[in-house]
């Protein structure tokens, strides 16, 4: 079979397409919230973001899960909330402890089972005015089921855990 310029340029235009897509597939996804070996009482990133930069105040004011807008961002307690507009922003600056999620933003039904799990920003749900998250659609389902029952048993154990690594609890 002879080798010709348009054999040659579609060899490298395949090995380009497959390198460039085990790139990919090995880069590392972003960096999200959860640190296994933290011992912080919020769920922030390396850059203090927390709630994955959600709208704290959007949840309560819309019932909607809206990526804020570093533009329109506040810090309280160590943690940097973003905001979709300034108005957000000043409503929450003005009473931080309505809208910040509770359980530092961890999983809602990880801290009923003793546990620090990542929250999903985009798995909700406010209860008597309070942001609580869960960390996957059947873990949510599941707090469902009993939600006073296991909001009762967090608010028993995360002043136990609140300051444990997640590696840490059993």
């Amino acid at each position: 079979m002879p080798v010709t310029t348009l054999s040659v340029l579609r060899h490298a235009a395949l090995v380009g397409l497959t390198v460039a897509g085990l790139a990919v597939a090995v880069a590392p996804s972003p960096s999200f919230a959860y640190d296994p070996a933290s011992t912080a009482t919020i769920n922030i990133d390396k850059n203090t973001l927390i709630l994955r930069g959600y709208d704290a105040v959007a949840y309560q004011t819309q019932n909607k899960a809206m990526k804020g807008m570093a533009q329109y961002s506040a810090s309280h307690n160590g943690a940097t909330y973003q905001f979709v507009s300034a108005a957000n922003r000043d409503l929450f600056k003005a009473n931080p402890a309505k809208y910040e999620p509770a359980y530092g933003g961890f999983c809602a039904m990880g801290v009923a089972l003793e546990k620090k799990l990542d929250g999903d920003p985009e798995l909700f749900r406010v209860v008597d005015g309070k942001l609580f998250l869960n960390v996957n659609a059947d873990v949510q389902k599941a707090w469902s089921r009993d939600v006073p029952g296991n909001i009762a048993k967090a608010e028993t154990n995360w002043p136990d855990i609140k300051a444990k690594a997640p590696k840490d609890l059993n």
